[in-house]
């Protein structure tokens, strides 16, 4: 992966973050800057998993949303406990 797709990938991490805490139901009680890191693992990993299967550009999108909601969610659960 080149430098530029290092960038892209984090700049679609912070909006794929904040796609993730919309699709989770409720209040969440993570903070902005750990939404959007979450926001770029996602889209990583997602970005990752979804090319095992395809490069089509959709399909990417959804598994990078799917899979941010699905941190947000645990990591809500878990930051949700300490508190």
């Amino acid at each position: 992966m080149t430098i530029t797709g290092i960038i892209s990938a984090i700049v679609v991490g912070l909006i794929i973050g904040a796609l993730g805490r919309l699709v989770v139901p409720g209040k969440q009680h993570l903070s902005i800057w750990l939404t959007l890191l979450l926001g770029i693992v996602a889209a990583f990993v997602g970005g990752w998993i979804a090319s095992l299967f395809t490069t089509l550009w959709i399909f990417v999108l959804v598994v990078q949303i799917v899979v941010a909601a699905a941190l947000v969610y645990l990591a809500d659960g878990l930051y949700a406990r300490r508190a």
